[in-house]
């Protein structure tokens, strides 16, 4: 599995639910709230790949536009973290000290949005709405990203 692919597809998943959050007549505040957290966290973890000084808040309070903006600067930061293997120090946000392999925070961040998506489906389902289908095979079978849709 190649990580560029994945952060293509995590990239297209992100922008899905802000579209899909948009086309809802109320959507809901705790599912702007968990997208605002996974982008968040994708500032945090790379701050700490990029080893910066104070990294980026864990729970921002974002509207869709602001997610909107950050999923596209985002976007092209990632890529001059891949093919890393080094050891990363970083510091939790409970203050614990941790090390972790580059690529296994790569890895996390992906696994981290994916969970996160599923909960906003939960919680759009649970509005009477129908969730954004954000699966990855899905993304690859629709040719949204590095694949070939499937005949």
């Amino acid at each position: 599995m190649n990580i560029e692919r994945l952060f293509a597809y995590d990239d297209w998943a992100n922008r899905e639910e802000v579209r899909h959050l948009r086309s809802l007549a109320a959507p809901p505040q705790q599912a702007i709230k968990i997208l605002a957290h996974i982008v968040g966290t994708e500032w945090l973890w790379l701050g700490r790949l990029q080893r910066a000084a104070k990294p980026a808040v864990v729970w921002p309070d974002w509207n869709l536009d602001q997610c909107q903006k950050e999923i596209d600067r985002i976007r092209d930061e990632w890529p001059r973290e891949f093919n890393r293997t080094d050891v990363v120090e970083y510091v939790n946000s409970k203050g614990e000290r941790w090390t972790s392999r580059a690529d296994d925070i790569l890895m996390h961040t992906i696994i981290h949005g994916g969970y996160h998506r599923g909960q906003i489906a939960t919680i759009v389902r649970q509005s009477g709405e129908t969730p954004a289908y954000t699966d990855y095979i899905h993304c690859i079978r629709s040719g949204f990203v590095g694949g070939c849709p499937t005949t």
